[in-house]
């Protein structure tokens, strides 16, 4: 493990109160991310659900050096900052790039944690094939670790903002429409 990894997600791990977070301050959502689409669409959400990182975990849980708290910790239901979302899109309506009727997308929110629900939506949501580029990094911190699936879609969010992912008749949703349309 990457020391630099294994320092963010301790301290993640260690913020209470609430899911794990590595950004000191939230940056601004910039609506023109959404060029670091691959596809954008309006979808409903079905079977979501968080994926822990067991494997994490066991390594944590396997070292001789940790103390009861941190042993509490990584036995806990407690979310990590290497935990993620994956859930179906059933899509209605795709804004841009092409995609079949219903998609698996994974969201890794490590800079907030992801909600243990979602609703159903509908949600615009974009999304970005793990390999392309992501949006830069706005805030003064931040964790950027790898995609939890290589091999699946991810929600677009630059580290430390807001996730492109807005109820479809939201106000962020009309301006993401309108970029769209006018090629920005």
């Amino acid at each position: 493990m990457r020391p630099a990894f294994a320092v963010a997600l301790t301290i993640a791990a260690l913020t209470p109160g609430g899911p794990a977070h590595a950004c000191r301050t939230v940056a601004p959502l910039h609506l023109e991310d959404v060029r670091f689409a691959d596809l954008v669409v309006v979808g409903r959400i079905a079977r979501y659900e968080i994926v822990r990182d067991m494997e994490f975990r066991r390594k944590m849980l396997a070292s001789p050096h940790l103390t009861p708290d941190m042993r509490k910790l990584y036995e806990g239901p407690e979310g990590l900052i290497s935990d993620f979302a994956r859930f179906e899109v059933r899509i209605d309506e795709v804004l841009a790039g092409s995609a079949p009727a219903a998609i698996i997308v994974t969201w890794d929110a490590s800079t907030f944690g992801e909600p243990e629900t979602m609703p159903a939506g509908p949600f615009l949501i974009a999304l970005r094939d793990p390999k392309s580029p992501m949006p830069p990094l706005r805030g003064p911190s931040g964790y950027i670790g790898p995609s939890p699936d290589p091999n699946l879609p991810t929600v677009l969010q630059a580290p430390c903002s807001q996730a492109f992912l807005f109820e479809s008749a939201s106000d962020e949703a009309r301006a993401v429409r309108a970029l769209l349309r006018s090629g920005e």
